[in-house]
């Protein structure tokens, strides 16, 4: 089989030759550190290549709106925000922190905030054709070379939260709820459009995802979510499908979801990821939702592929592909980005875990 072929039964429960793998970020993109490993130790193949990884990924190409259309939001720091080039198009300052990858969070609309004010900021250009010009060609040339492809349109409370603060929006959904849905419907705006003109163009799997909770349960209230994002996620997904009935959406939130699950696939969720071994339970989940929803890493990246032995990544391997993997519906990958301290030798154990179990998804 292709990849594409293989992660196409496995999420439509066919058998299969072998479960589908990728490392998670062959999708997002890798911690520094790892792509620095992966190339050196993988040269000179790309990794993607070197570990016969099933998914890879496009995007759209860059904004060409200038950076500085902010400095009137980012106030005193603005000169030397926009002059150390880390202020996205979102208008966020992503300020470099001294811990590997990690950075600060500036929110250009901390504060006091009315709704003209808000009506006012200037958002990025996704809703424009030049920023999907050519995703069609590299995605039916990804396609010839036998890849499944996945993209990402982007997210909605975390998008919100960068711009706003992640206090304020979260006093917005008690006290100023109209901030909070104006916020919303610009941001799901955005990933809507993203997420229809990659299904259009043939993308295999539409990534979309919040983080909404933490390892101990959500971190707004089920009713909050039910009335804030649920709407939006399941707007994004029908707009996906819409274009392209064959296109699969991804929802990712790190932490325990599992109150939102029945919720996520009404809302028309086909993957959800990233299944955290450290809070949720990968077989029960996939005992009880199998039927109704894939499933895309469960390997933990706190304890297992940074801390544990070849031996340990090797059985955690085996005991996912023999518990989420049999019937199909199953994407191997760890549960998040390795970070910096992961060794080559467990990303290694990883793979040849995988290359010994041949469940077919049968």
């Amino acid at each position: 089989m292709t990849s594409r072929e293989r992660v196409l039964a496995a999420l439509a429960r066919q058998p299969t030759d072998r479960v589908p793998r990728l490392l998670y970020e062959e999708a997002i993109g890798y911690t520094p550190a790892i792509d620095a490993l992966l190339r050196e130790r993988c040269a000179p193949k790309a990794p993607r290549d070197y570990f016969a990884m099933d998914i890879t990924s496009v995007a759209f190409a860059p904004t060409a709106l200038p950076r500085d259309r902010f400095a009137p939001w980012l106030g005193a720091d603005a000169a030397t925000a926009l002059a150390t080039g880390q202020v996205d198009e979102w208008g966020v300052w992503w300020k470099t922190g001294n811990s590997y990858h990690f950075a600060d969070v500036g929110s250009p609309l901390r504060g006091e905030l009315g709704l003209e004010r808000l009506s006012e900021y200037p958002m990025p250009d996704l809703d424009q054709a030049y920023r999907f010009a050519g995703v069609r060609e590299r995605v039916d040339a990804l396609h010839g070379q036998g890849f499944a492809v996945a993209a990402y349109a982007g997210s909605v409370f975390e998008q919100s939260w960068y711009i706003r603060g992640l206090e304020d929006l979260m006093v917005d959904m008690l006290a100023a709820p109209e901030i909070a849905h104006h916020l919303f419907d610009r941001t799901s705006a955005l990933q809507r459009h993203a997420a229809e003109q990659f299904a259009r163009a043939g993308v295999d799997i539409i990534i979309t995802g919040d983080d909404v909770a933490g390892q101990h349960g959500l971190l707004i209230s089920h009713g909050t979510w039910r009335e804030f994002l649920k709407p939006r996620l399941a707007a994004t997904a029908r707009a996906a499908k819409a274009a392209n009935p064959h296109a699969y959406v991804f929802y990712h939130s790190d932490g325990d979801v599992s109150p939102l699950v029945p919720e996520l696939i009404e809302a028309g969720i086909d993957i959800l990821n990233p299944i955290q071994p450290e809070c949720m339970d990968p077989a029960a989940i996939k005992r009880q939702y199998g039927n109704r929803l894939a499933f895309w890493g469960t390997v933990s990246v706190q304890r297992t592929m940074p801390l544990g032995s070849p031996e340990e990544v090797k059985a955690e391997v085996r005991a996912r592909i023999r518990d989420v993997g049999r019937g199909g519906g199953f994407i191997l990958a760890p549960a998040h980005v390795l970070g910096p301290e992961t060794p080559w030798e467990n990303i290694v154990a990883f793979f040849e875990a995988a290359d010994s179990c041949m469940e077919t998804g049968s």
